[in-house]
Protein backbone atom coordinates (compact mmCIF):
# COMPACT_ATOMS: atom_id res chain seq x y z
CA UNK A 1 0.00 0.00 0.00
CA UNK A 2 1.27 3.44 -0.89
CA UNK A 3 -0.05 6.72 0.50
CA UNK A 4 0.90 10.18 -0.73
CA UNK A 5 -0.27 13.46 0.75
CA UNK A 6 0.61 17.13 0.55
CA UNK A 7 1.31 18.72 3.93
CA UNK A 8 -1.23 21.49 4.71
CA UNK A 9 -0.31 25.15 4.37
CA UNK A 10 -0.70 25.86 8.08
CA UNK A 11 1.62 23.09 9.28
CA UNK A 12 4.79 24.22 11.07
CA UNK A 13 8.20 23.29 9.71
CA UNK A 14 9.54 20.26 11.56
CA UNK A 15 11.71 17.18 11.19
CA UNK A 16 10.36 14.04 9.54
CA UNK A 17 10.83 12.28 12.88
CA UNK A 18 8.72 14.89 14.69
CA UNK A 19 6.03 14.77 11.99
CA UNK A 20 5.55 11.03 12.35
CA UNK A 21 5.86 10.70 16.12
CA UNK A 22 4.18 13.85 17.43
CA UNK A 23 2.14 15.56 14.69
CA UNK A 24 0.68 12.31 13.35
CA UNK A 25 1.09 10.19 16.52
CA UNK A 26 2.22 7.24 14.40
CA UNK A 27 2.96 4.12 16.46
CA UNK A 28 6.60 3.14 17.01
CA UNK A 29 6.22 -0.10 15.03
CA UNK A 30 5.10 1.70 11.87
CA UNK A 31 7.83 4.34 12.21
CA UNK A 32 10.43 1.61 12.64
CA UNK A 33 9.25 -0.30 9.56
CA UNK A 34 9.27 2.83 7.40
CA UNK A 35 12.79 3.61 8.49
CA UNK A 36 14.26 0.11 8.23
CA UNK A 37 12.65 -0.60 4.86
CA UNK A 38 13.41 2.90 3.53
CA UNK A 39 9.76 3.33 2.62
CA UNK A 40 9.37 7.05 3.31
CA UNK A 41 9.90 9.69 0.62
CA UNK A 42 9.76 13.49 0.63
CA UNK A 43 9.02 15.12 -2.73
CA UNK A 44 9.92 11.89 -4.48
CA UNK A 45 13.29 11.41 -2.75
CA UNK A 46 14.20 8.97 0.02
CA UNK A 47 13.72 10.81 3.30
CA UNK A 48 16.27 11.45 6.02
CA UNK A 49 14.68 11.21 9.47
CA UNK A 50 16.12 14.56 10.53
CA UNK A 51 15.41 16.57 7.40
CA UNK A 52 12.90 19.41 7.65
CA UNK A 53 9.49 19.29 6.04
CA UNK A 54 6.84 21.98 5.84
CA UNK A 55 3.83 23.31 3.94
CA UNK A 56 3.17 21.81 0.48
CA UNK A 57 5.84 19.11 0.82
CA UNK A 58 4.71 15.77 -0.61
CA UNK A 59 5.07 12.85 1.79
CA UNK A 60 4.87 9.30 0.41
CA UNK A 61 4.71 6.22 2.64
CA UNK A 62 4.89 2.62 1.47
CA UNK A 63 3.63 -0.31 3.54
CA UNK A 64 3.82 -4.02 2.81
CA UNK A 65 0.84 -6.25 3.60
CA UNK A 66 2.83 -8.04 6.33
CA UNK A 67 3.32 -4.69 8.10
CA UNK A 68 -0.25 -4.93 9.37
CA UNK A 69 -2.44 -7.48 11.09
CA UNK A 70 -4.75 -9.17 8.59
CA UNK A 71 -8.45 -8.43 9.02
CA UNK A 72 -11.26 -10.54 7.58
CA UNK A 73 -14.83 -9.26 7.78
CA UNK A 74 -17.68 -10.90 5.91
CA UNK A 75 -19.15 -8.31 3.49
CA UNK A 76 -22.74 -7.25 4.12
CA UNK A 77 -25.13 -5.15 2.05
CA UNK A 78 -23.53 -1.97 0.60
CA UNK A 79 -26.98 -0.36 0.34
CA UNK A 80 -27.20 -0.35 4.15
CA UNK A 81 -24.17 1.92 4.49
CA UNK A 82 -25.53 5.49 4.70
CA UNK A 83 -22.36 7.47 3.91
CA UNK A 84 -22.07 10.97 5.42
CA UNK A 85 -18.39 11.69 4.66
CA UNK A 86 -15.53 9.94 2.91
CA UNK A 87 -11.94 10.67 1.96
CA UNK A 88 -8.91 8.51 1.19
CA UNK A 89 -8.45 7.51 4.83
CA UNK A 90 -11.70 7.99 6.76
CA UNK A 91 -15.39 7.31 6.33
CA UNK A 92 -18.34 8.42 8.50
CA UNK A 93 -21.57 6.46 8.35
CA UNK A 94 -25.07 7.12 9.72
CA UNK A 95 -25.93 4.01 11.75
CA UNK A 96 -29.59 3.08 12.09
CA UNK A 97 -31.01 2.08 15.44
CA UNK A 98 -31.13 -1.65 16.14
CA UNK A 99 -27.86 -2.41 14.32
CA UNK A 100 -24.58 -3.23 16.02
CA UNK A 101 -21.47 -1.28 15.06
CA UNK A 102 -19.52 -4.53 14.70
CA UNK A 103 -20.44 -8.17 15.13
CA UNK A 104 -19.34 -10.43 17.98
CA UNK A 105 -18.65 -13.29 15.59
CA UNK A 106 -17.61 -13.64 11.93
CA UNK A 107 -21.14 -14.76 11.04
CA UNK A 108 -22.93 -11.78 12.63
CA UNK A 109 -23.63 -8.96 10.20
CA UNK A 110 -23.29 -5.42 11.53
CA UNK A 111 -22.55 -1.89 10.30
CA UNK A 112 -18.88 -2.73 9.81
CA UNK A 113 -19.84 -5.51 7.38
CA UNK A 114 -22.01 -3.16 5.33
CA UNK A 115 -19.27 -0.51 5.17
CA UNK A 116 -16.82 -3.21 4.10
CA UNK A 117 -19.18 -4.19 1.29
CA UNK A 118 -19.56 -0.55 0.22
CA UNK A 119 -15.79 -0.03 0.12
CA UNK A 120 -15.04 -3.49 -1.26
CA UNK A 121 -12.18 -3.31 1.23
CA UNK A 122 -11.73 -3.59 5.01
CA UNK A 123 -13.25 -0.97 7.29
CA UNK A 124 -11.77 -0.52 10.76
CA UNK A 125 -13.86 0.55 13.76
CA UNK A 126 -12.61 3.73 15.46
CA UNK A 127 -15.45 3.95 17.99
CA UNK A 128 -18.81 2.31 18.48
CA UNK A 129 -22.39 3.20 19.27
CA UNK A 130 -24.71 1.00 21.30
CA UNK A 131 -26.99 -1.17 19.20
CA UNK A 132 -30.03 0.90 20.23
CA UNK A 133 -28.36 4.24 19.38
CA UNK A 134 -28.42 5.74 15.89
CA UNK A 135 -26.12 8.30 14.30
CA UNK A 136 -22.60 9.10 13.15
CA UNK A 137 -19.92 6.42 13.39
CA UNK A 138 -16.33 6.91 12.26
CA UNK A 139 -14.34 4.17 10.50
CA UNK A 140 -10.75 4.07 9.28
CA UNK A 141 -10.23 2.86 5.72
CA UNK A 142 -6.69 1.60 6.30
CA UNK A 143 -4.36 0.53 9.10
CA UNK A 144 -2.05 3.49 8.51
CA UNK A 145 -4.64 5.98 9.76
CA UNK A 146 -6.27 3.63 12.31
CA UNK A 147 -3.83 4.08 15.24
CA UNK A 148 -3.46 7.78 14.47
CA UNK A 149 -7.19 8.52 14.57
CA UNK A 150 -7.57 6.05 17.46
CA UNK A 151 -5.18 8.04 19.62
CA UNK A 152 -7.03 11.26 18.82
CA UNK A 153 -10.23 9.56 19.95
CA UNK A 154 -8.61 8.36 23.19
CA UNK A 155 -7.45 11.92 23.87
CA UNK A 156 -11.09 13.12 23.52
CA UNK A 157 -10.22 15.30 20.53
CA UNK A 158 -13.07 13.83 18.49
CA UNK A 159 -16.15 15.71 19.62
CA UNK A 160 -19.63 14.21 19.42
CA UNK A 161 -23.05 15.71 20.12
CA UNK A 162 -25.97 13.46 20.99
CA UNK A 163 -29.67 14.24 21.01
CA UNK A 164 -31.99 12.47 23.43
CA UNK A 165 -35.64 12.59 24.38
CA UNK A 166 -35.89 12.06 28.14
CA UNK A 167 -38.57 11.57 30.75
CA UNK A 168 -39.48 14.87 32.47
CA UNK A 169 -37.26 17.92 32.30
CA UNK A 170 -34.35 19.59 34.06
CA UNK A 171 -34.84 22.72 36.15
CA UNK A 172 -31.74 24.24 34.53
CA UNK A 173 -31.32 24.88 30.83
CA UNK A 174 -27.62 23.99 30.97
CA UNK A 175 -25.78 21.78 33.42
CA UNK A 176 -22.68 19.61 33.58
CA UNK A 177 -22.60 16.23 35.31
CA UNK A 178 -19.36 15.07 36.95
CA UNK A 179 -20.26 11.53 37.99
CA UNK A 180 -17.91 8.56 37.90
CA UNK A 181 -19.26 5.46 36.18
CA UNK A 182 -18.59 1.81 36.95
CA UNK A 183 -20.11 -1.56 36.14
CA UNK A 184 -23.23 -2.63 38.04
CA UNK A 185 -22.24 -5.49 40.38
CA UNK A 186 -25.72 -6.98 40.16
CA UNK A 187 -26.16 -6.77 36.38
CA UNK A 188 -23.09 -7.11 34.16
CA UNK A 189 -24.93 -5.50 31.24
CA UNK A 190 -25.51 -2.26 33.14
CA UNK A 191 -23.38 0.58 34.47
CA UNK A 192 -24.03 2.83 37.45
CA UNK A 193 -22.81 6.05 39.00
CA UNK A 194 -20.09 5.02 41.43
CA UNK A 195 -17.40 6.90 43.37
CA UNK A 196 -15.03 4.04 42.53
CA UNK A 197 -15.87 4.22 38.84
CA UNK A 198 -14.04 5.99 36.03
CA UNK A 199 -14.25 9.74 35.54
CA UNK A 200 -17.19 10.77 33.36
CA UNK A 201 -18.29 14.28 32.35
CA UNK A 202 -21.43 15.08 30.36
CA UNK A 203 -22.68 18.53 29.34
CA UNK A 204 -26.46 18.76 28.97
CA UNK A 205 -28.47 21.48 27.23
CA UNK A 206 -32.27 21.49 27.12
CA UNK A 207 -33.46 22.37 23.62
CA UNK A 208 -37.19 21.98 24.15
CA UNK A 209 -39.66 20.45 26.59
CA UNK A 210 -43.29 19.55 27.09
CA UNK A 211 -45.23 18.43 30.15
CA UNK A 212 -43.82 14.92 29.98
CA UNK A 213 -40.67 14.97 27.89
CA UNK A 214 -37.60 17.01 27.01
CA UNK A 215 -35.26 17.17 24.07
CA UNK A 216 -31.68 17.54 25.29
CA UNK A 217 -28.31 17.78 23.61
CA UNK A 218 -25.43 16.01 25.32
CA UNK A 219 -21.75 16.55 24.64
CA UNK A 220 -19.03 14.44 26.20
CA UNK A 221 -15.66 15.20 27.72
CA UNK A 222 -15.15 11.48 28.30
CA UNK A 223 -16.33 8.37 26.49
CA UNK A 224 -17.46 5.82 29.07
CA UNK A 225 -19.71 2.93 28.12
CA UNK A 226 -23.40 3.94 28.42
CA UNK A 227 -22.26 7.34 29.75
CA UNK A 228 -25.20 9.43 28.54
CA UNK A 229 -27.73 6.74 29.42
CA UNK A 230 -26.36 6.34 32.95
CA UNK A 231 -25.96 10.05 33.64
CA UNK A 232 -29.46 10.98 32.46
CA UNK A 233 -31.01 8.08 34.34
CA UNK A 234 -29.14 9.01 37.52
CA UNK A 235 -30.78 12.45 37.40
CA UNK A 236 -34.25 10.90 37.22
CA UNK A 237 -34.59 11.62 33.50
CA UNK A 238 -33.96 8.34 31.66
CA UNK A 239 -34.01 8.23 27.89
CA UNK A 240 -37.36 7.28 26.38
CA UNK A 241 -37.24 3.73 25.05
CA UNK A 242 -34.02 2.76 26.86
CA UNK A 243 -34.38 -0.98 27.48
CA UNK A 244 -31.81 -1.03 30.32
CA UNK A 245 -32.25 2.21 32.20
CA UNK A 246 -35.93 2.94 31.46
CA UNK A 247 -37.39 -0.55 30.90
CA UNK A 248 -41.00 0.51 31.48
CA UNK A 249 -40.97 3.00 28.62
CA UNK A 250 -43.39 2.04 25.83
CA UNK A 251 -41.43 3.71 23.01
CA UNK A 252 -40.37 1.17 20.37
CA UNK A 253 -36.81 2.53 20.04
CA UNK A 254 -34.33 4.24 22.31
CA UNK A 255 -34.53 7.98 21.63
CA UNK A 256 -30.78 8.64 21.47
CA UNK A 257 -29.02 9.83 18.32
CA UNK A 258 -25.39 10.77 17.66
CA UNK A 259 -26.23 13.88 15.65
CA UNK A 260 -22.83 15.44 15.01
CA UNK A 261 -19.15 14.51 14.97
CA UNK A 262 -16.28 16.99 14.60
CA UNK A 263 -12.49 16.85 14.73
CA UNK A 264 -9.35 18.14 13.06
CA UNK A 265 -8.24 15.73 10.34
CA UNK A 266 -4.88 14.40 11.57
CA UNK A 267 -3.31 14.36 8.09
CA UNK A 268 -4.81 17.31 6.23
CA UNK A 269 -5.38 19.62 9.21
CA UNK A 270 -8.88 20.27 7.87
CA UNK A 271 -11.74 20.94 10.30
CA UNK A 272 -14.26 18.14 9.82
CA UNK A 273 -17.81 18.65 11.10
CA UNK A 274 -20.47 16.18 9.98
CA UNK A 275 -24.16 16.15 10.92
CA UNK A 276 -26.15 12.91 10.90
CA UNK A 277 -29.84 13.36 10.00
CA UNK A 278 -32.56 11.19 11.52
CA UNK A 279 -36.11 10.57 10.35
CA UNK A 280 -37.14 9.60 13.88
CA UNK A 281 -36.26 12.95 15.46
CA UNK A 282 -38.43 15.62 13.79
CA UNK A 283 -39.65 18.83 15.38
CA UNK A 284 -40.54 22.37 14.28
CA UNK A 285 -37.60 23.93 16.16
CA UNK A 286 -35.10 21.13 15.99
CA UNK A 287 -34.66 18.49 13.29
CA UNK A 288 -34.06 15.94 16.04
CA UNK A 289 -37.29 15.85 18.06
CA UNK A 290 -40.35 13.83 17.20
CA UNK A 291 -43.59 15.77 17.05
CA UNK A 292 -46.38 14.56 19.26
CA UNK A 293 -44.27 13.59 22.25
Amino acid sequence: MKFSLILPKKIKKQSVSHLLEYTWSMPRKQRHLLRMKKHLFINGLLASWEETVGPNDKVTLVFDQEDFDFLTVEPGDPNLADILYEDEHLIIVNKPEGMKTHGNSPQELALQNHVTAYLNAPAFVVHRLDKETSGAVLFAKNQFILPIIGKIFEENKIHRSYYAVVQGYFSEKNLTLHKNIGRDRHNRKKYVVSKRGKKAITHIETLDKSKKYSLVRCTLDTGRTHQIRVHLSSEGHPIIGDPLYHPYSTKSRMMLHAGKISFVHPLSGEDIEIAAPSDTFIYKKSPLFKSGL
